[in-house]
């Protein structure tokens, strides 16, 4: 297998210390990759639609996958899932939350409003790291994502 280039993931998830474990994880895996994050459900809408702040599309490219949080200010996970998933030019945009809730109702709801996955958020960083790299290697390696 060979890994694709330019990949860009967009994370939204307003944790800054998880942000910067798996900005590392990704790192230390030598995923090659394009990492963006946003803290919440509203900048994530603007990064996608390229408006207010992320205005500039060099800049904020579309993403080839979307690792989304559940619970975030403004808007959370659920209202911009839902956005996403309803607007036929972002819909067909891989999304795989990754959440800390274990709970049925959550992976439920969210499998049906149409993401591709749903990981719980482990406890270490070694677990983060490893989760990331199959996480990866399936999405980048295995997978063709639309362009």
């Amino acid at each position: 297998m060979n890994p694709k280039k330019n990949i860009k993931i967009l994370i939204a998830d307003d944790d800054r210390k998880l942000q910067a474990l798996i900005k590392e994880a990704f790192d230390n895996n030598n995923t090659i990759c394009d990492i963006f994050f946003v803290d919440n459900g509203e900048e994530l809408i603007d990064f996608l639609r390229n408006t207010g702040k992320y205005s500039d599309k060099n800049m904020y490219p579309r993403p080839g996958i979307i690792l989304l949080d559940l619970n975030m200010p403004k808007k959370d996970g659920y209202q911009a899932l839902k956005e996403i998933k309803s607007d036929d030019s972002l819909k067909n945009i891989p999304i795989v939350v990754l959440a800390a809730s274990k709970s049925k109702e959550d992976i439920s709801a969210t499998y049906n409003l149409g993401i591709s996955g749903y990981i719980t958020k482990p406890n270490t960083f070694e677990s983060l790291a490893e989760i990331l790299k199959i996480t990866s290697s399936y999405w980048f390696e295995i997978v063709e994502l639309p362009s």
